[in-house]
């Protein structure tokens, strides 16, 4: 089926086929979303609009997808330093059926299989996307991408990880039935990000072309809440607390031009509750809510669990 992403008839299609992440992401927001939602700028709350949204952390998307369902989104910016999750977001955009094509030939030919088979064809899978990595150029990007869905829904606990040298680390999985090729969800994905602008970019790129219409959504790599919590796996450099001042600054002038803001973090205070680190940080202009949350991405099951997190935005909840 082909989806008519360039007429009328996109937000009916939207509306009836929900677009969710194609991923499981590290600190992905659909948990939360219930409770973002109560803290949205209520101008856009009361139209439903919004001229411009920008995730300058996209990751799974779980926001972006969520509002591309109840909002009209005249134009969508959405970046992300890693580029796999870049490439994967442009070929559903530009490519989806050819991509729903090999990944359906993967999900079959790994469902055929037995237990110790299916997982040497896991690592034969992925010593191939690491090979990919290495090779310039985008005519390997459907293939690629392929396997990193592919990779996500079969790898250990759906962990996107890359190891020093920048390739995919995750051992296998053991999934009984796993759904690898959602062909709905992947045609609803490709109908919402039909206006969405998606670039390998800094945080600091929204700066050129947000203005006062603009709605921001700043989910980055979270601040460690302990010295063994630290998941900034799925990119090769970490975000160290220069990284979250600075981003502070992106704020204060996202703030200045007029433009609406909203960031997620951990609250540090789960572990120390004298670590005033965003409250002092975020102190003027600011204001803070901690929201319950449940940690999920944990290579030990008895460490998941209720922790706060932290929603911090720049603007009043009333007119």
């Amino acid at each position: 089926m082909k989806v008519p992403i360039s007429s009328p008839l996109r937000g009916a299609y939207l509306a009836k086929h929900e677009a969710r992440p194609f991923l499981k992401w590290a600190g992905g927001k659909g948990q939360l979303i219930n409770q973002i939602k109560e803290f949205l700028p209520p101008e856009f709350v009361k139209t439903k609009r919004i001229e411009k949204y920008f995730e300058p952390f996209v990751g799974g998307g779980a926001v972006f997808f969520w509002l591309s369902r109840h909002y009209q989104i005249k134009k969508v910016y959405l970046y992300d330093v890693n580029p796999e999750i870049i490439i994967a977001y442009q070929t559903i955009r530009d490519s989806v059926h050819k991509l729903v094509k090999v990944l359906k030939g993967l999900e079959s030919e790994y469902l055929s299989l037995h237990k110790l088979e299916r997982e040497n064809f896991y690592y034969s899978r992925r010593e191939e996307y690491n090979a990919l990595l290495s090779k310039k150029g985008s005519n390997g990007f459907i293939r690629r991408t392929a396997l990193v869905i592919f990779l996500n829904k079969t790898c250990f606990n759906g962990l996107f990880r890359v190891n020093s040298k920048g390739l995919f680390n995750v051992p296998s999985g053991r999934y009984e039935n796993p759904t690898i090729c959602d062909t709905e969800n992947l045609l609803a994905v490709h109908a919402a990000l039909e206006c969405a602008e998606i670039e390998c970019r800094d945080f600091a790129h929204c700066l050129k072309e947000a203005d006062d219409q603009s709605l921001v959504y700043f989910d980055p790599p979270y601040r460690p809440i302990s010295k063994t919590a630290s998941f900034t796996g799925y990119i090769k450099n970490g975000f160290a607390d220069e990284e979250q001042i600075r981003l502070k600054g992106v704020c204060d002038k996202l703030t200045q031009i007029g433009a609406k803001v909203i960031l997620s973090n951990s609250d540090p205070k789960n572990i120390d509750p004298n670590d005033h680190f965003f409250d002092d940080l975020f102190k003027h202009n600011y204001e803070i809510k901690r929201l319950a949350a449940t940690r999920m991405i944990n290579c030990n099951a008895e460490r998941r669990g209720t922790i706060k997190e932290i929603l911090v935005r720049n603007y009043a909840l009333k007119d």
